[in-house]
């Protein structure tokens, strides 16, 4: 149920961007060039970082979106929920789960990061681009749960598995154009 009378009763965030142009566009920009530009983590890994962060803030809608993202585009089904469970334990490979550490620790509680944090993401073998690259993915997905909470966003599986492959086929800037529509 939609915040924003202007909205209708059980909105998406395609609603949201498609009510509010002028701030969406500049953003799914932004989406576009961190999501699926040139980047150390592959698209996959960028989903899953975007999946992780939303479900370490409970935010089921994007937490939702980008799992089914993520599995589409390579990740192993059931490795996100298992990394938020137990992180030392799911299937995400060694490298990815000193990363998926430092952005829950950015969520959670980040005025306690350390620079032992950072090192332990170059110990895994990602230099400081790779860990720019994996805090601007957690600052955007702080940003985007936020934004869907408080328009009240909210949707079940059967959206998740839609847009999950409608990003994947079309990324971001896909749905910069359906804005047109």
């Amino acid at each position: 149920m939609s915040f924003l009378n202007s909205l209708p009763e059980n909105p998406v965030l395609m609603d949201v961007f498609r009510r509010f142009p002028d701030t969406s566009r500049p953003l799914l920009d932004y989406h576009e060039v961190l999501m699926r530009g040139p980047a150390p983590f592959s698209v996959a890994e960028r989903e899953l970082i975007a999946a992780y962060v939303s479900g370490v803030n409970s935010c089921d809608y994007c937490h939702g979106v980008h799992t089914v993202t993520a599995e589409v585009c390579g990740i192993e089904q059931g490795a996100i929920p298992a990394a938020l469970a137990d992180l030392d334990a799911a299937p995400v490979g060694d490298t990815l789960r000193p990363v998926l550490r430092y952005v829950g620790k950015l969520t959670r509680t980040p005025s306690a990061l350390t620079p032992e944090d950072a090192e332990a993401v170059r110990a895994a073998g990602w230099d400081d681009s790779a860990l720019h690259y994996a805090v601007m993915v957690c600052a955007l997905f702080n940003f985007m749960n936020r934004m869907v909470e408080g328009h009240g966003i909210s949707a079940g599986p059967d959206y998740f598995a839609e847009s999950g492959k409608r990003l994947k086929e079309t990324g971001y800037a896909g749905l910069n154009r359906l804005l047109d529509d």
